[in-house]
């Protein structure tokens, strides 16, 4: 039988050893998922409100043991691991809240005795391929509205937060989800391609952009609902009348938070160059204030990298940047073990010839670059094949709102940074991926639309 070992990220200890998927296991949970998908769909959408409530109390009833095993399987520090569990109720409560107007029936005409209306039908039997960054946030952002509009979920979180890919699942099932309705697939990359060569109705995918084409590729000739959430290369701008402080303190959490292994944290500045200066003294400064230590000490701030590969992208990258004439302010060095550590670092005088500009870092990492104007910086932001988020920092909401119109992102921020919100669409552009999750849309992102031509005989 497959296994899955569990290492800690921070300590490379082995936590456990999970029994794993296989292409045959994956099989019968699709069937199953398949045959139970009818009777959930007809369950009232009440009562699978119901079902997210008592969800909802287990997560707070056991917060602790949830967040202790995300830490101990992503190297997440213990106070952030809390904060995306508390961070989580509320996008439940807006679930529970939106679901049932959201795919309620709507009646458009009626006039000339011809009735017109919009159904909102169940996909069927969705496949979610989740991540490790934010495992509870990112996967249920897809299973809970996945269920309360009537599919079946088969889950398959990151081989790097199966643990937490468990616990969710547990506590749907004691929540009153159906076992079979609800199946979590354990494993690497071979269980995600075995997931997508069964009879799906749906895949979405929260990862990497390599995955991601991949990924479409495997379901391009079945004509199924696809959602891609891929990477970025997050921007933000700095204008001459921000106050430096302030930005800088805002924008370094927005890089160095989850350690940078976030989709939209803070990867690119570009500051003007009337406070580039006091702007990268305060930045530095930060920066260098962040504590770094044991994930389950809760003053630790910085913890480890969760794939051990990534140190090497990382170190890389500001080899590349030092080479092509970039300062290194801060950090910049794999830390010896055990476990996966990364200094924070920041790189001053970067240019667009760098990688660290250009590339998805996913990591402790920042690259600045000085601007001489406001259309200079959105040149740069919009040099990218990314477009996931952008944000500008200035005392004027006109003039960032004409700038934020004229970036290509799917999110915008003024003075803030690295914030999702469940009332608003997260989307992208570009190699940032299709579709989108949260909000009403991404509530009847999860149904078809039925069209019903009513006339009366």
């Amino acid at each position: 039988m497959p296994t899955l070992d569990i290492h800690n990220p921070a300590t490379g200890a082995l936590v456990t050893t999970l029994p794993a998927d296989d292409a045959a296991s994956v099989a019968a949970k699709a069937t199953a998922a398949r045959a139970a998908q009818p009777a959930w769909a007809a369950v009232p959408i009440a009562d699978k409100v119901a079902v997210m409530q008592r969800f909802r109390a287990a997560v707070v009833a056991q917060i602790e043991t949830l967040a202790t095993t995300m830490t101990q399987e992503t190297g997440k520090p213990i106070a952030l691991s809390r904060n995306e569990l508390n961070g989580l109720l509320p996008r439940l409560d807006f679930f529970m809240e939106e679901a049932e107007s959201a795919v309620r029936d709507e009646h458009v005409f009626d006039g000339g005795g011809m009735h017109e209306q919009i159904g909102h039908i169940p996909l069927g039997v969705v496949l979610n391929i989740s991540a490790w960054n934010y495992p509870w946030f990112v996967g249920c952002n897809v299973i809970v509205p996945a269920l309360l509009t009537g599919n079946a979920v088969l889950y398959k979180p990151s081989e790097h937060a199966a643990l937490t890919g468990l616990h969710i699942t547990r506590l749907l099932h004691e929540a009153g989800v159906p076992a079979d309705a609800m199946q979590c697939l354990v494993g690497g990359g071979d269980v995600g391609v075995a997931a997508l060569a069964q009879r799906i109705d749906g895949v979405f995918f929260t990862g990497s952009h390599a995955t991601g084409v991949k990924i479409a590729q495997a379901v391009a000739h079945r004509m199924v609902k696809l959602q891609l959430e891929l990477g970025g290369k997050d921007p933000m701008y700095v204008r001459a009348d921000a106050d430096p402080r302030a930005a800088a303190e805002s924008l370094a959490d927005g890089a160095m938070y989850n350690t940078g292994q976030g989709c939209c944290s803070v990867e690119r500045i570009y500051v003007h160059e009337a406070v580039h200066d006091a702007f990268v003294d305060h930045f530095v400064t930060t920066v260098q204030g962040m504590k770094r230590g044991d994930p389950m000490d809760a003053s630790s701030y910085i913890g480890a990298i969760t794939r051990a590969p990534q140190l090497q992208v990382l170190q890389a990258q500001v080899a590349d940047a030092v080479a092509k004439g970039a300062t290194l302010a801060v950090g910049g060095r794999v830390l010896p073990g055990p476990g996966n550590w990364f200094e924070p670092t920041v790189l001053t005088n970067a240019t667009h010839a760098m990688e660290v500009m250009r590339e998805e870092s996913f990591g402790p990492i920042v690259g600045i670059e000085k601007v001489a104007s406001d259309d200079e910086a959105v040149a740069l932001m919009n040099d990218t094949r990314y477009g996931l988020t952008a944000g500008v920092y200035t005392r004027d909401e006109a003039k960032a709102r004409e700038l934020l119109a004229r970036v290509n992102a799917g999110s915008v921020y003024w003075n803030c940074c690295d914030r999702v919100s469940p009332r608003l669409p997260w989307s992208g552009q570009g190699d940032s991926g299709v579709g989108l999750t949260l909000s009403r849309h991404g509530i009847q992102t999860f149904t078809r639309p039925k069209a019903w031509h009513l006339r009366q005989a």
